[in-house]
């Protein structure tokens, strides 16, 4: 059950969660405590670095409540990385190639393309805003291949931890559409995490009982992926949800091995829903994946991960606190 607050009494509407823009973000926050940011605006990669890897759309930083940031964009061994984000990977427009994610093979990126809506309310506050894959491989002018609406919203919940639902509703107006192809990466919701969790200090949960060394390849219905933190608890994550109506679901997942990036173990975790199986998108037909986010400090064990996923897979029972 999550429980929200009220927006009746003066003193409550201190806790409402506001909506911030500065610069090239847009930032929810609830009183002085930042949530996240969305980048809107283009990021270049530091100088003398291809500027291939330029990208706007994505989610960083991420904070825990306790002010842990929990993402990372622009990896020194991986500059495509980019925080919270979901390019596909291998696809194919007609009998060509194309590539979203791997930015430096200058075949296609993702950008911001406007604000759809802002919402800002007792419930929760969040956005709509329009992505486009583009390819750049088209005869011509560059194109859109796939828009993307990327509905963000943070619940104004009071149980210690960040409620936040991230859907992607995705078409496209090709003629021919478009063929996401079975690959290990691409699309649902990808993390990069904060360079500070390695193999020694951060550890992944699956649904299906699955850790950091078997996780890779297999399917869950939610997973945790948390590490050491200078908040208080010393400990803070995000349990991932994926929703029954998702496609693939239980969701393959990729989630890279103990030896990672030279033996270090750096984390990182997606839900992939075409790991095991293509997925055509046709024009004229809208495609949604829906997630969930629970941001926390401290610990969260299976069993309220359980609680968790079946409050968001069934319709949540709302309960309005008033005082009186």
């Amino acid at each position: 059950m999550l429980k929200f607050q009220e927006q009746d009494s003066p003193n409550k509407s201190n806790t409402d969660i506001h909506i911030y823009k500065s610069g090239e973000n847009l930032t929810l926050r609830q009183k002085e405590q930042q949530i996240l940011s969305y980048r809107f605006g283009t990021m270049y990669p530091p100088e003398g670095v291809d500027p291939l890897f330029k990208r706007s759309g994505f989610i960083h930083p991420l904070w825990s409540p306790g002010g842990e940031v929990l993402t990372r964009v622009q990896a020194p061994d991986h500059y495509h990385h980019y925080g919270i984000w979901g390019p596909w990977t291998l696809t194919h427009i007609n009998d060509r190639k194309v590539d979203f994610w791997n930015l430096y093979e200058g075949q296609g990126t993702v950008k911001f393309a406007g604000f759809l809506s802002e919402t800002t309310g007792s419930v929760f506050s969040g956005f709509r805003a329009l992505q486009q894959h583009i390819d750049f491989g088209a005869k011509g002018e560059d194109q859109i291949a796939i828009n993307e609406i990327l509905d963000v919203r943070a619940w104004n919940i009071h149980d210690g931890v960040r409620i936040i639902d991230y859907t992607t509703i995705l078409n496209t107006p090709l003629p021919n559409g478009i063929m996401l192809d079975a690959y290990r990466y691409g699309g649902g919701i990808g993390f990069r995490a904060t360079e500070k969790w390695t193999k020694d200090n951060s550890t992944v949960l699956t649904s299906e009982g699955k850790t950091r060394i078997d996780a890779d390849g297999s399917n869950a219905r939610w997973c945790i992926v948390e590490g050491e933190s200078e908040v208080q608890e010393g400990r803070s994550g995000i349990l991932f949800l994926s929703h029954p109506l998702n496609r693939a679901h239980p969701e393959p997942m990729r989630v890279w091995p103990l030896d990672a990036n030279g033996g270090r173990g750096d984390m990182f975790f997606e839900f992939t829903p075409i790991r095991h199986r293509s997925w055509e998108l046709q024009k004229g037909s809208n495609y949604i994946l829906k997630y969930r986010m629970i941001v926390f400090d401290g610990k969260i064990d299976k069993e309220a991960a359980e609680m968790y996923w079946n409050s968001f897979a069934a319709t949540p029972e709302i309960k309005i606190d008033s005082k009186k």
